[in-house]
């Protein structure tokens, strides 16, 4: 008969109870069965310690253009309502995607918008293959040349099928605009061509393996 509390011990290692029947015949030839518990905990304790230190990747979506992270540079303001900004959809990466990803869906939403009470869609993109890993500057123009193939645009709140850059009101505290990551299951979403982004978001969802949060903010 094994030590009261051991199956429990070998239960977790996961060990041959064979080879733990072999090690307690061995084991009190010389020693007491107090010392075979001790044994068996240590290595309990070595393999616990040892899958609590192997590294997790962090799931993290970022800008190479630094500026981005304290104001929105006007390059990637709208040109529009009284803004004059160059309009083009910034740099971002993105490391440590979830295992299992088969594609990803990049979202712009500005939730300090106070002419829409459900907040202003700036961009929205999915079917990215799981291989991407970054959009370049640029990526977010109409009819983009640049996103990998079979990657397509939704609808923003403009209306269009592009990136369309901040232009909050006048006076406002600047806005925080939300740039999502989302890591997902499938390589396609089933939503129509022109989906707007939450229908796009809200299918993905589904599917949902993790997301990333990158947030700049703007005001004028």
């Amino acid at each position: 008969m094994l030590p009261h509390g051991l199956p429990h011990l070998i239960a977790e290692l996961n060990l041959d109870r064979g080879k733990v029947d072999m090690l307690r015949t061995q084991t009190f030839t010389i020693f007491s069965a107090p010392l075979l518990m001790i044994i068996v905990a240590s290595l309990v304790c070595v393999t616990t310690a040892q899958e609590k230190s192997a590294p997790k990747s962090k799931f993290v979506l970022s800008s190479p253009d630094a500026q981005l992270a304290a104001k929105v540079p006007e390059v990637y303001t709208a040109n529009l309502f009284g803004c004059t900004g160059g309009n083009m959809s910034p740099p971002l990466q993105w490391t440590g995607a979830p295992a299992g990803t088969k594609s990803f869906v990049l979202t712009l939403f500005d939730p300090d918008e106070h002419g829409d009470p459900s907040g202003w869609w700036h961009w929205i993109v999915y079917n990215l293959p799981a291989s991407a890993d970054k959009l370049p500057k640029g990526a977010g123009a109409e009819h983009s040349s640049v996103l990998p193939p079979g990657t397509m645009q939704g609808r923003t709140d403009l209306g269009n099928d592009a990136y369309h850059g901040p232009c909050p009101d006048k006076g406002e505290p600047p806005h925080r605009y939300t740039f999502t990551v989302y890591a997902l299951s499938v390589e396609k979403l089933d939503v129509p061509a022109d989906s707007s982004g939450a229908m796009v978001v809200s299918t993905a969802k589904d599917h949902l393996l993790g997301k990333a949060v990158f947030i700049a903010h703007y005001g004028r």
